[in-house]
C-alpha cells in the first residue's frame, strides 16, 4: 500500500510538473536479473502517458519546458499554437504540425524572446476584446 502511495504521488507530480521520467519506484526491485526488466517489452509497442518516444520528451512534455524555460504564459501559448496549427483548438493539430510549431517557438524564444512575448501578449488581447 505505501509504494502505491508513493508511485501515485510521484505520478502525479511528474505529471504536474511534466517531466517525462520515471522515478526509481516505478522501476521496479532490482533483486532480479537485469534481464527481467529489459526483455520486458510493451504489449502493444506504445508508450504510456509519462514515457517518452526513442529518447525524445513528448510533445507536450517539451512546450512544458520551453514554457518554463522562458517563463512564457501558457494560456497564450497555447492560443498561439492552435492559430499557428490553423484550428480552433490545439488537440484537433496533427503531429507534424506541432512538432514544427514546438520548433518554431523554441527558435523564436531563443532568438528574439521579447518579441516572441509581444506577439503572446497580442493572443490575451484578443480574447479581452471578445469578453
Amino acid at each position: 500500500m505505501r509504494v502505491a502511495e508513493t508511485r501515485a504521488v510521484n505520478r502525479a507530480l511528474r505529471k504536474a510538473y511534466g517531466i517525462g521520467l520515471c522515478s526509481v519506484e516505478e522501476l521496479g526491485s532490482f533483486s532480479g536479473p537485469p534481464r527481467a526488466a529489459a526483455a520486458a517489452p510493451h504489449s502493444n509497442g506504445s508508450h504510456g502517458s509519462n514515457g517518452s518516444n526513442n529518447g525524445h520528451p513528448r510533445l507536450r512534455d517539451q512546450l512544458c519546458l520551453l514554457i518554463r524555460k522562458y517563463e512564457l504564459d501558457p494560456v497564450r501559448v497555447k492560443r498561439y499554437a492552435a492559430d499557428f496549427c490553423g484550428t480552433e483548438v490545439l488537440r484537433d493539430a496533427g503531429r507534424d504540425l506541432v512538432e514544427s510549431f514546438i520548433t518554431t517557438l523554441a527558435d523564436q524564444a531563443a532568438k528574439d524572446r521579447d518579441g516572441l512575448i509581444c506577439k503572446l501578449n497580442s493572443y490575451g488581447l484578443a480574447e479581452a476584446v471578445k469578453s
